[in-house]
């Protein structure tokens, strides 16, 4: 296992490589001044994934990346340009500056400027993502090829990022442009042919910069994201709890998306 100070990655013995990009929760002492209260308790974190994943993850050999600090100093899914994922729609940007909710993160005049951004960019979202891409390197160098399963929660109503409530599994592949066209449609079936949870392809959430960015088929680097409901496998009360029965539940099927991802072979 390799430990950094921003991240923690867990090397594997198959293709595929696990992204938690939103599972971090801490900030920084020095910058907590910055910050609303409420902000210092994350709660728009993607809350208890690796205890979700974990297990299926060891059990099926892939390797796993996590952070260590909250979306809330720099999110690791937004392009270093900090361009808007989603035209048209409310988006967070590359150092966050509105709750979930819409409200302001930062005490007045405390926002980071241009030079604070960078330097969090630099300390905090590029050795993630290189890391990322190294892992991805040595999946490609031994296997001939690397798969990315990028996984994320969220609550299942947000006024000010969707309508109404979200579907429990949101798969995206960048509109089939992330992967194979083969992995989109075997993942597609997989989710269709269950009744527990309600699911889409390529709606609201397409996939982020991870998906986008490392989704290079021509390359052999296929990318997925799955963007889950909290109410699928935890509390969405504000006490941010895991949910033991309802994670068993959902887990089966985690188990067969990842299964069915790694089932895909390049064509020969």
């Amino acid at each position: 296992m390799s430990t950094e100070s921003v991240y923690t990655l867990r090397p594997g013995s198959s293709p595929l490589l696990i992204s938690m990009p939103h599972v971090g929760s801490e900030i920084p002492a020095d910058q907590q001044p910055r910050y609303q209260a409420r902000a210092l308790q994350s709660e728009d974190t993607d809350w208890h994934l690796e205890r979700l994943y974990g297990e299926i993850a060891a059990e099926l050999g892939a390797s796993l990346i996590v952070p260590r600090y909250s979306r809330y100093l720099i999110d690791l899914n937004r392009p270093p340009e900090d361009t808007p994922m989603y035209p048209g729609a409310s988006n967070t940007e590359l150092c966050p500056t509105r709750f979930f909710s819409g409200e302001p993160l930062y005490l007045e005049g405390q926002a980071p400027d241009a030079a604070e951004k960078l330097r969090r960019r630099e300390a905090y979202w590029r050795p993630y993502h290189q890391a990322l891409q190294g892992e991805l390197d040595r999946l490609k160098a031994q296997h001939g090829y690397a798969l990315l399963f990028d996984a994320h929660s969220i609550k299942s109503e947000l006024p000010w990022l969707f309508e109404g409530k979200l579907w429990d599994l949101n798969l995206g592949t960048a509109d089939g442009r992330s992967c194979d066209a083969a992995i989109t449609q075997s993942l597609a079936e997989v989710l269709a042919a269950q009744s527990g949870y309600s699911q889409v392809v390529n709606g609201r959430f397409k996939g982020g910069h991870i998906t986008r960015h490392y989704g290079r088929p021509a390359l052999g680097q296929h990318a997925v994201q799955l963007e889950m409901c909290w109410s699928c496998y935890m509390q969405e009360d504000g006490s941010f709890a895991y949910d033991e029965a309802r994670a068993a539940r959902v887990q089966p099927l985690l188990k067969c998306l990842l299964q069915t991802l790694l089932a895909w072979r390049p064509a020969a």
